[in-house]
């Protein structure tokens, strides 16, 4: 079994964990998992992890994401997305450029945003979705995030069927850049909140995590035609182990007794003292030795890549 990265495009209607089982059955393995969730209404960016590459996911998590999405003016759904029903409509027609332009500015940069309640944030051990669909009401405390980039690209007039008739929305399509734990639907609900109407998401897709973008993804129809075709035999796509670390991490080159140091659980001299995010270390002849935390003054390891036939 080969180790290192898989991007999927994420089809619609498939949930996360629905990806990675069927990425189980395509590499022959049960050692894959995900680094963070895409709702099933969502496509496109998700990375997995296969064999020693589920090690790199948790410092993927953290990775900053960009999407496209398509934000619906004039409703709000209780799911804050299309997939749940409607809970009340207000007024587009006051809505122009200018006032859009002025909402999305106050919401690009350093913000606080309290998650959408149908999200799996816990609360007191169970999942606040589940809360929701359970019909209670959870209230979630707001939390701070980054949106680096909020831009409307279109605005069109569309119409919404009710039960009480058509309605009169405005579709907006966006670009965002988001850090971690940025909730796009939750950006849909307050965008409508801040133009004194409602809003939620009618598309979303997830272009990049990282440094991993939709260039590096793979769709599961052409990976199950890979399998199908080569049976046993079949190579599958992969992101060596290496590869994937540049791509997701800073990184840095060690010598190869610091190779061997951290090998053994030994601490190097950090490069850079004080650097918040982890660091790739690879040895001299270009291998992936361990992530580290550059955070004092010594570099200790989050994870240790020991060779594959150890």
């Amino acid at each position: 079994m080969s180790d290192g990265l898989v991007v999927v495009d994420k089809p619609a209607g498939w949930s996360s964990h629905d990806v990675v089982a069927r990425c189980r059955r395509l590499y022959r393995t049960k050692k894959v998992g995900h680094a963070g969730t895409l709702d099933p209404m969502a496509t496109g960016v998700l990375v997995l992890g296969v064999g020693r590459g589920t090690k790199l996911l948790t410092f993927l998590v953290g990775a900053d994401k960009a999407y496209t999405a398509t934000i619906r003016l004039g409703q709000a759904t209780i799911t804050d997305d299309a997939e749940g029903e409607t809970t009340s409509v207000g007024e587009v027609a006051g809505i122009d450029r200018a006032a859009l332009d002025a909402a999305v500015a106050r919401l690009t940069g350093d913000i606080e945003q309290v998650p959408s309640a149908v999200s799996a944030i816990k609360v007191k051990g169970e999942r606040s979705y589940a809360r929701v669909r359970a019909g209670e009401d959870v209230d979630l405390p707001a939390r701070p995030v980054t949106v680096s980039r909020f831009a409307v690209l279109d605005v069109r007039p569309a119409t919404a069927p009710t039960p009480d008739g058509p309605l009169d929305v405005l579709d907006v399509d966006v670009e965002v850049e988001v850090s971690s734990g940025t909730y796009v639907r939750a950006l849909a609900r307050d965008l409508g909140a801040d133009l004194s109407s409602h809003g939620h998401l009618t598309s979303l897709r997830r272009s990049r995590v990282g440094g991993l973008t939709l260039e590096h993804a793979h769709t599961l129809d052409g990976l199950g035609a890979l399998r199908e075709e080569g049976g046993d035999d079949a190579v599958m796509p992969m992101t060596p182990l290496a590869d994937a670390a540049r791509a997701a991490l800073a990184p840095r080159e060690v010598t190869v007794e610091e190779a061997r140091a951290l090998g053994f659980g030994q601490r190097i001299p950090s490069a850079s003292p004080g650097r918040a995010e982890p660091v790739a270390a690879f040895a001299p002849d270009g291998e992936l030795v361990a992530v580290l935390d550059e955070t004092r003054a010594t570099a200790r390891a989050h994870v240790v890549f020991a060779p594959a036939s150890s």
